[in-house]
């Protein structure tokens, strides 16, 4: 198995989180592989031209788009812009569709993704051994040219998050016994709602996804998240506008700032949001040296001038929860 030096962040096609990977550092660029969940609603071709993203490859899960779109005809597309796509294979897609999966694959470094989420798709090693002899019968690839990521989806609470580390566990005992390219393991603990924390200070929520990693304890096993957003989509469409809001990385919390103070100008909220957080404990000792979005957020500590917009609190909360990931892994 190679080494293990990608940090794979699942990602949604939005703008924020494009507008982070545009903005990664030379030295986070090579380390990170980003999985974006392709949403059929969502033209991806013109926002990764408008926001090239400077990884080496981004990895496309077409899981969630009606059948038939062939990922080949993408990777094609992003072939003429510079891009190079791994696609994601999933065990429950047409046998059509995972051979268009496998020539994707073959038009960049022979590389593609398993994405198995066990509690969906394999109850138990024999399960998983006939999904995973489909998916490599259909593709055509070898386990050494993929990368494994066991997508434990939510942890939800403390005691979810013993539940989720022993079914790692067990899912890891089966994996290792393939030559897969790499192995990583994936969940998130971000609540899919925010709107019923308080205002105006800084509320702590657990990163039981992290700590369910560093638990494993596991040698030579990646790590993969939900980056700050959760697992569980939100049904429904939103008609309030929304707080500013950062969704701010640290050790073993997440520090959720949403802004309601100091009257109806969005300027004046956030200003005064990133002016709390600049001067808080959380503040990283390298300031806004730390990320692209730190240096986001030092600006508008300092003027009151451009508050940005969801899509912007979410690229600078990305941008640093990169950041953060990679300084943390070994």
């Amino acid at each position: 198995m190679a080494p293990i030096r990608a940090y794979q962040p699942i990602l949604r096609p939005r703008r924020g989180e494009f507008a982070a990977l545009a903005h990664l550092s030379d030295e986070e660029a090579v380390r990170i592989l980003p999985i974006v969940e392709v949403d059929p609603a969502v033209s991806i071709v013109p926002l990764i031209r408008e926001l090239m993203p400077r990884t080496e490859a981004l990895a496309l899960d077409f899981g969630n788009v009606p059948e038939p779109p062939a990922p080949l005809f993408l990777a094609e597309q992003l072939t003429r812009i510079g891009v190079a796509m791994v696609p994601v294979l999933r065990p429950y897609e047409s046998g059509r569709r995972l051979v268009a999966h496998g020539l994707a694959a073959r038009m960049h470094r022979r590389r593609a993704v398993l994405r198995l989420q066990p509690h969906v798709d394999a109850g138990n090693p024999a399960q998983a051994d006939v999904v995973t002899d489909r998916v490599l019968a259909a593709t055509a690839l070898e386990p050494s040219e993929i990368d494994l990521l066991i997508d434990l989806a939510e942890t939800a609470c403390l005691s979810h998050a013993d539940e989720v580390e022993e079914r790692a566990r067990r899912v890891l005992r089966w994996a290792r016994t393939m030559p897969w390219r790499s192995i990583s393991v994936a969940s998130g603990a971000m609540p899919p709602n925010l709107d019923d924390l308080p205002t105006d200070r800084p509320v702590a929520v657990g990163r039981l996804d992290a700590r369910v990693w560093a638990r494993l304890g596991e040698p030579g096993i990646g790590y993969a998240d939900y980056g700050v957003t959760s697992p569980v989509r939100r049904l429904g469409v939103q008609h309030h506008r929304q707080l500013p809001t950062l969704r701010y990385t640290a050790e073993e919390d997440w520090w959720i700032y949403r802004w309601a103070r100091r009257g109806g100008r969005s300027d004046d909220r956030c200003h005064d949001l990133c002016r709390t957080l600049v001067t808080s404990p959380q503040w990283p000792s390298a300031g806004a040296r730390f990320s692209w979005g730190d240096a986001e957020i030092a600006r508008r500590a300092r003027t009151a001038r451009g508050a940005g917009s969801s899509a912007s609190w979410i690229a600078w909360s990305t941008s640093h929860h990169i950041s953060h990931v990679l300084r943390a892994l070994p």
